[in-house]
């Protein structure tokens, strides 16, 4: 396996905010985001709807294996360098529980933890920055 494809929902701003989080990380595998519900995604993974990622994170790796819920996100820790042995740990049998619980409460309730903590989604992002005034610069310094 070299690289995982993640479909997440990037109309969430918890999920956009893991997606700069999980990109910012030193990874042992490539991994790419894809929105769940986009074109390529249903020509990558045509099932992934059926599968329920509107609710829940898939993983699906180059090989053909795919994850979802708890085990796509340890498989999301699995692939940094820092939190790979978190992964592991997680995934004994005496945390799946707790792991099982912890994913259902964030992927249930993930766009109201968006609103409370203020988490933008990339397009609320975008137009955040289309709608920033022209700068006007004269003599190298810019004024807003």
């Amino acid at each position: 396996m070299k690289t995982l494809t993640i479909f997440y929902d990037p109309r969430c701003g918890l999920c956009a905010k893991f997606r700069v989080w999980l990109e910012a990380q030193p990874k042992r595998v490539a991994v790419e985001f894809l929105d769940y519900d986009s074109a390529e995604a249903l020509r990558r993974f045509s099932d992934s709807l059926v599968l329920g990622a509107e609710r829940d994170v898939v993983v699906l790796a180059d090989d053909g294996r795919w994850w979802q819920g708890s085990a796509a996100w340890l498989t999301c820790l699995w692939t940094t360098v820092q939190y790979r042995d978190w992964s592991f740990r997680l995934a004994a049998p005496v945390f799946q529980p707790f792991v099982k619980k912890a994913v259902h409460l964030l992927s249930e309730n993930r766009l109201t933890i968006s609103r409370l903590m203020k988490l933008r989604t990339d397009a609320e992002l975008a137009t955040a920055i289309r709608s920033l005034p022209v700068a006007k610069c004269k003599n190298g310094v810019c004024h807003v």
